[in-house]
């Protein structure tokens, strides 16, 4: 005779680093149909773009999730110069003489992704979501997969609990990015209501800077190949 386990009562929580740009917004919308409860977090660091909070708030209350925290971070902009963080600096697409773009803030992704695991203890989250890709991604270093496993590993280590940083984007292109938006029946709310611009403009954003450019051409790929896209996006799935 066998004998059925009950199920686990214990809701599964997740942490959602969230800006209210496209990437961000696409995996909250993932999220919300993987986890009991999505907590969001932003991060206020003095952004050139700081309309990007407004946009979140926004966006953290209508899709549902279950909290939004905007945390207060702005000795990150005393110590990180970037376009991102100086409305003197220009936005370039010209490369520094680190080989980085300008609009790099260094640390970024250091600072908030330890802030969110921290949040992640205190709520007994068992993940930590972010939206950062190394497949069609600016050239940030901390973006990329090798950084988010070994600071997976040091938050493990440094608070003896598990946790996953989870990073649905990690492998997909900008088209295969809408592709999901389109899968979870959001991709105009992604379209027209999230803010991705260097230069603060909500929705297709100024056309000209370095993020609409890259958000702009993967929109066109995707609508040109809706179908061979939407299969890239299921293998990917698949096998990953």
């Amino acid at each position: 005779m066998s004998i059925t386990q009950p199920k686990s009562t214990t809701p599964r929580k997740a942490i959602m680093v969230f800006s209210g740009g496209q990437d961000s917004t696409t995996c909250l919308i993932q999220a919300l149909t993987q986890y009991d409860e999505v907590h969001a977090i932003t991060f206020n660091y003095g952004q050139r773009h700081a309309h990007e909070i407004d946009i979140a708030k926004v966006l953290a209350h209508k899709l549902g999730a279950t909290s939004h925290k905007v945390m207060d971070v702005g000795l990150l902009n005393e110590l990180a110069i970037s376009a991102l963080t100086r409305d003197s600096i220009p936005v370039s697409t010209a490369l520094m003489d680190n080989g980085l773009p300008n609009t790099f803030v260094p640390g970024r992704n250091i600072l908030f992704l330890t802030l969110a695991g921290i949040y992640a203890y205190q709520l007994g989250a068992e993940a930590v979501i972010t939206g950062v890709c190394e497949t069609d991604y600016s050239g940030y270093p901390d973006c990329r997969h090798d950084f988010v496993r070994a600071l997976e590993s040091a938050l493990v280590q440094g608070m003896d609990r598990p946790l996953r940083l989870v990073t649905p984007l990690m492998w997909l292109n900008k088209a295969e990015t809408w592709a999901l938006a389109d899968k979870y029946g959001q991709l105009d709310l992604v379209r027209d209501e999230t803010l991705t611009c260097y230069n603060g403009i909500e929705g297709s954003g100024c056309g000209q800077c370095p993020a609409c450019k890259l958000r702009q051409h993967g929109l066109d790929e995707y609508l040109a190949n809706k179908a061979a896209v939407q299969q890239q996006l299921a293998s990917k799935s698949q096998n990953g």
